[in-house]
């Protein structure tokens, strides 16, 4: 059985198919936000906030715990827009709040983040993340934002 919208290939087995879209970062308003461009568009949405992930392990996010980490919007037209609020610590700044998601379990995304970090900056170094996937941010040589998370093999 495929899931989470993968490509089903015969003999049982499952790929993820790679995505590029657009990932919205928000001041406080993320989930607001994707409820309205639901209303707008339609679809599934998906909320996580960073309560459910990191608030029993930092007592810091405490007051943050409600905020989304991540949030998905797909819909039926197969527009696919991903969101957060700004994580802790990190500052907002309107008109940078915009980057483009490459995310699958395609090793090739490793490589699309190597080339686009040549000439440019990385701000968070591809790794293993809380999440259980892989994921990194890079900003390339013409200052245009990245985030590459590759999803690892479910047991």
């Amino acid at each position: 059985m495929c899931v989470a919208r993968g490509v089903y290939i015969g003999l049982g087995e499952c790929v993820m198919a790679s995505r590029l879209n657009p990932y919205i970062s928000f001041n406080g308003t993320a989930r607001q936000a994707l409820e309205f461009y639901q209303g707008v568009f339609g679809g599934d949405l998906q909320l996580n906030t960073f309560g459910e992930f990191s608030a029993d392990q930092d007592p810091t996010h405490g007051a943050e715990a409600d905020k989304i980490m991540h949030g998905m919007l797909e819909t039926p037209q197969g527009y696919t827009l991903m969101c957060s609020d700004t994580p802790p610590g990190m500052s907002y700044n309107p008109g940078d709040n915009m980057s483009i998601s490459l995310s699958g379990d395609d090793d090739e995304l490793r490589g699309f983040f190597d080339k686009l970090a040549d000439g440019g900056t990385v701000t968070v170094p591809l790794d293993k993340q809380m999440w259980g996937d892989e994921f990194g941010m890079v900003v390339d040589q013409f200052g245009v934002p990245w985030m590459v998370n590759i999803t690892q093999p479910q047991g």
